[in-house]
């Protein structure tokens, strides 16, 4: 017994969800357009008509070539982020991936809006990241560097307000023991009138 048209597309789309990972979105048209062209060749193999493929295809890829909108702040979801470039769909959006856009990941950034400290990644991972980060604690030579750059402020800050202090008696000193003298003219002299 022939198997239906269904059962085929289905098997279609298992073969290509095995290959690569794919979005349940994603299963879904394919298994949809797999089905539609499944038909269209059927029908035409009934009537026993020629199928312009190349017409078919060069159909499909135009409307896959139109890429939703989609706005800069959508594109990080929480099980992944979508490359604003392209429409692919990752857990992290790489450098090694950006370069095949001939971008930076701070021209990217710059280019669709980011914060520059947005970091490309589904916001799951990221919290992940900074659970696992927490976590571990901070290094002791990072703690050591954080104390010796609070005391430096701190002594600094201490010195600015002695020498500010200092330095307010001085100038009442100076203005009440000489008198400022008048700046010297010079140039031309003009010409007494008569």
């Amino acid at each position: 017994m022939p198997k239906k048209l269904l059962e085929i597309a289905a098997d279609i789309v298992q073969a290509q969800a095995s290959v690569g990972q794919m979005s349940s979105d994603d299963i879904a048209s394919t298994l949809a357009k797999t089905f539609a062209t499944l038909q269209r060749m059927q029908k035409c193999e009934d009537e026993g008509a020629f199928m312009d493929v190349v017409t078919q295809v060069e159909a499909l890829q135009a409307e896959e070539q139109v890429p939703e909108v989609l706005k800069a702040q959508e594109s990080i979801q929480n099980d992944k982020i979508i490359c604003l470039e392209c429409g692919m769909e990752f857990r992290q959006l790489t450098a090694k991936h950006l370069v095949s856009h001939t971008l930076t990941p701070r021209e990217y950034k710059k280019k669709h809006g980011f914060a520059l400290k947005t970091p490309l990644s589904a916001k799951s991972l990221t919290k992940a990241r900074s659970k696992a980060a927490k976590k571990r604690g901070l290094p002791e030579s990072l703690v050591k560097f954080q104390e010796a750059r609070r005391q430096a402020k701190a002594e600094a800050s201490s010195l600015e307000a002695v020498s500010q202090e200092a330095a307010v008696p001085e100038a009442a000193v100076l203005e009440q023991s000489e008198p400022m003298q008048q700046p010297v003219k010079r140039g031309r002299r003009k010409k007494a009138e008569s």
